[in-house]
């Protein structure tokens, strides 16, 4: 199977995985709306909406760029509107948009707290809840959440509470609407295994190593496979590695920043 002829709405798609499944799509030819807040380059992230509109069109797909805050009620619902309006509908949503800091509680300002809760758990309900009518038209629709199995064990909270709160509740919200939706909507999670070459992790304090990453391509490559299985199920919390091997795809070095590279275990596995 393929994506041909489907329409993406996809969160956070101007760089890294986002960026990355957008043009895994657009080789199978389909159309994909771009949506993220970076219009203009910035000087420490490299990539627009614009810059992945084009990347997308000249890897054979359609595409739409859309600039907009998930944080914004209003704005989800334009971008979301003008998707349909360009495309006839939507047959897939990726929820990738997230924002991080791995901080302590005494070392997390409230703002962050915020920007953190409001991207990543409120910013997946209100895409998803906006997109759904248009899903529940499609012949086959899903939602792909990028967040992690849920879990409640105490050493993923201590560290960095604020984020595990946020990133957690994409995870409850893939498992809520994954249990209101079924037999209707396939909603699903994914999560790499190991830590992936992002611009959001050379922004944190300390930075990542290139021997402990993988690209992006892997998640893409997964987040593939399991929006082209004959029948993906529902509310289950696939990992990369996992998906690509159920898919038949086992050569995973390719996907190593550096050859025989000691790759890190990315959060909450």
């Amino acid at each position: 199977m393929s994506l041909k002829d489907k329409t993406l709405l996809i969160t956070g798609a101007s760089r890294g995985i986002g960026r990355a499944i957008a043009l895994r799509a657009a080789r199978d030819g389909a159309s994909i709306a771009i949506v993220g807040k970076t219009v203009e380059p910035q000087p420490k992230l490299v990539g627009t909406i614009h810059d992945a509109a084009d990347e997308v069109i000249a890897a054979g797909g359609k595409a739409i760029a859309l600039a907009g805050d998930i944080r914004d009620e209003e704005q989800v619902r334009w971008v979301v509107a003008q998707t349909v309006e360009q495309f006839g509908g939507i047959d897939i949503l990726v929820n990738n948009a997230s924002a991080i800091s791995l901080t302590g509680t005494l070392d997390t300002p409230m703002k962050k707290f915020d920007l953190m809760h409001q991207v990543n758990q409120r910013g997946t309900f209100i895409t998803s809840q906006a997109c759904l009518p248009h899903l529940l038209q499609s012949g086959n629709p899903q939602i792909l959440t990028l967040c992690p199995p849920p879990s409640l064990d105490a050493r993923w909270f201590g560290p960095h509470l604020a984020y595990t709160l946020a990133k957690m509740g994409m995870s409850f919200v893939t498992m809520g609407l994954a249990e209101e939706f079924r037999g209707r909507v396939s909603v699903n999670g994914l999560w790499p295994r190991t830590l992936i070459a992002t611009a959001a992790l050379t922004q944190i304090e300390g930075g990542v190593r290139p021997e402990h990453c993988r690209s992006p391509e892997i998640v893409a490559d997964a987040a593939h496979a399991i929006l082209t299985r004959p029948n993906p199920g529902s509310g289950r919390f696939f990992i990369d590695e996992e998906a690509l091997r159920e898919a038949g795809i086992n050569d995973l070095d390719r996907y190593s920043l550096v050859p025989e590279g000691q790759l890190q275990t990315d959060l909450f596995l």
